[in-house]
């Protein structure tokens, strides 16, 4: 940042001096719990508080992967289980928000098609703050719930199937789109957003042709910042299918095929309110007898234990 020709290029500068704004923050922490730790002559309460302040530092310490500095994309998409699937997909997508609000990273919905009847379809969610991506990584799967159904007439015990997907969140300048390889179409936006829902077309849908992918935004005020916002979404998304196909030319990917059923069988968690209260991780076999609090955004423990 010393050489004369650093702000030459704004963009990368901007992005330099980002980073080194970031990597200060983070030996501040450090530096700060050590001098706290060194003076310490509190309560067993405060001593609880400081403890949790270095198990975060220590989970961060933990992120090695090439995006785990990201911002995060979410899509909830409700599965096998009619309307009692689309309110889980709800208690979901809140679960994520709480997460978010107690940790200080924002929570903006881009897209949501909301269920006839009651809960979530699909949602597509912007999370942004630090490590978004490495925190909630490992929370991308098939998600079961098992409880009383509020839907039912004679109140039978249901089992219900959500998907949660996180990719990281990449810059469209960052990947090339042949222009011609897209579909693009206009939408009415649903739901609250302000005087020109239902009436302009200002949502849109962008879809990536040679791959099948396609994505949505509506939550920006114009059709261009949500064609905007859209072409982060799918850059982003094309840049995991890459990733996960190992190659490094988007023409050398494969149409997208169905990767599995949002059903019994492909569970990453399990969520029982009755007859029994138990949250069961199935990778870690890390459990919580408390699905009240994890409901309400407590997961740092489940995501602690993924990540080791």
């Amino acid at each position: 940042m010393q050489s004369a020709d650093f702000w030459q290029n704004r963009e990368e500068a901007q992005k330099a001096a980002t980073e080194l704004s970031s990597l200060k923050s983070e030996i501040e922490k450090v530096k700060e719990l050590e001098q706290k730790i060194n003076s310490f002559q509190g309560t067993e309460k405060e001593l609880a508080v400081l403890i949790k302040e270095f198990k975060k530092l220590k989970l961060a310490a933990m992120f090695s992967g090439a995006y785990d500095r990201r911002d995060a994309l979410m899509e909830i998409f409700s599965g096998a289980g009619g309307v009692d699937a689309q309110d889980w997909a709800m208690m979901l997508f809140r679960m994520y928000h709480r997460y978010a609000e107690k940790n200080g990273l924002s929570f903006k919905v881009l897209h949501e098609s909301l269920g006839e009847q009651k809960g979530l379809k699909s949602a597509t969610v912007e999370i942004k703050g630090p490590f978004a991506y490495g925190y909630l990584k490992n929370e991308s799967g098939v998600h079961r719930l098992v409880r009383l159904s509020p839907f039912s007439a004679k109140n039978l015990r249901h089992t219900s199937f959500a998907l949660a997907q996180f990719i990281p969140l990449v810059e469209q300048a960052e990947f090339q789109i042949d222009p011609k390889d897209l579909r693009i179409e206009t939408f009415r936006s649903s739901g609250p957003g302000g005087q020109n829902v239902n009436k302009l077309e200002s949502a849109v849908r962008v879809t990536h042709v040679p791959t099948g992918i396609a994505v949505a935004a509506q939550s920006e005020r114009s059709q261009s910042q949500n064609k905007e916002k859209a072409m982060q979404i799918l850059s982003s998304r094309l840049a995991q299918r890459m990733a996960e196909e190992q190659v490094e030319e988007l023409g050398r990917l494969k149409p997208q095929l169905a990767t599995g059923s949002v059903e019994w069988g492909n569970q990453i968690r399990s969520y029982v309110l009755h007859p029994y209260k138990l949250v069961k991780d199935h990778r870690t076999d890390f459990e919580s007898h408390d699905p009240e609090a994890v409901l309400e955004g407590d997961l740092e423990e489940f995501i602690e234990a993924e990540l080791k």
